[in-house]
């Protein structure tokens, strides 16, 4: 004879819930360390140790007294070694450009010398500009930023001009004949900055963190 087919009971509401909530935690642990390999790898792949990137929304509110022009643009500096690459986007200008220049070094809301002329720069009303810069080349510098920042130096002019950068005191601006003294300006950051990335990695640890206190929590009381 045959033995009776003995039947599996089912999961009590407890038991149910507790699954659902191990596999609720079991998502928020995996998640979140996948956005913390995403975070990592992209500081890793975008900015590597040896690159900074410098940015700035370009606005005549930002200008030194502003202008009241309806102009926008961008601004990208990106340096690699001594390589320095200027990426800038503008339009709406009230003429065309007549000048382009990053300058440094002041505080936000003041107005500082130019340090190095973008060369090549179109002048139109609207367009993109790339420049490559090798900073060790004192003819990219004017003479006021090489003698008075630099020290003489194409090394003196590229550690003030590093160093002003990294310190949000440098600025990228285009010129008109309307406003010769520059009609829209960028105030140039560092991006990411280190603080900004070291808040986002220490949240998600923190996250990953409590993922694992409610799974020990939880169990310890199903047990109990």
């Amino acid at each position: 004879m045959c033995s009776p087919r003995k039947q599996r009971s089912q999961p009590t509401d407890r038991e149910r819930s507790g699954q659902a909530e191990d596999s609720a935690i079991s998502s928020l642990t995996v998640m979140t360390k996948y956005l913390l390999n995403a975070v990592l790898v992209t500081i890793a792949v975008v900015v590597p140790a040896s690159a900074t990137t410098y940015i700035g929304i370009m606005t005549q509110s930002q200008e030194v007294p502003p202008t009241g022009s309806s102009a926008t643009g961008s601004t990208a500096i990106n340096i690699i070694g001594n390589t320095m690459t200027v990426d800038l986007t503008w339009s709406g200008l009230s003429g065309a450009a007549s000048m382009a220049h990053v300058h440094c070094c002041t505080t936000p809301g003041t107005n500082a010398s130019v340090a190095v002329g973008y060369t090549g720069f179109a002048a139109a009303t609207s367009g993109t500009y790339t420049g490559t810069f090798n900073l060790l080349d004192a003819t990219i510098y004017t003479t006021a930023f090489l003698t008075g920042n630099g020290g003489g130096t194409a090394t003196g002019a590229r550690d003030a001009l590093i160093a002003g950068l990294n310190a949000g005191m440098a600025y990228s601006n285009i010129h008109t004949a309307l406003f010769p003294g520059g009609e829209i300006r960028a105030n140039l950051v560092a991006t990411p900055e280190p603080s900004s990335a070291f808040l986002m990695i220490t949240g998600l640890l923190a996250l990953a963190g409590v993922g694992r206190r409610m799974r020990t929590r939880i169990r310890s009381g199903r047990t109990s």
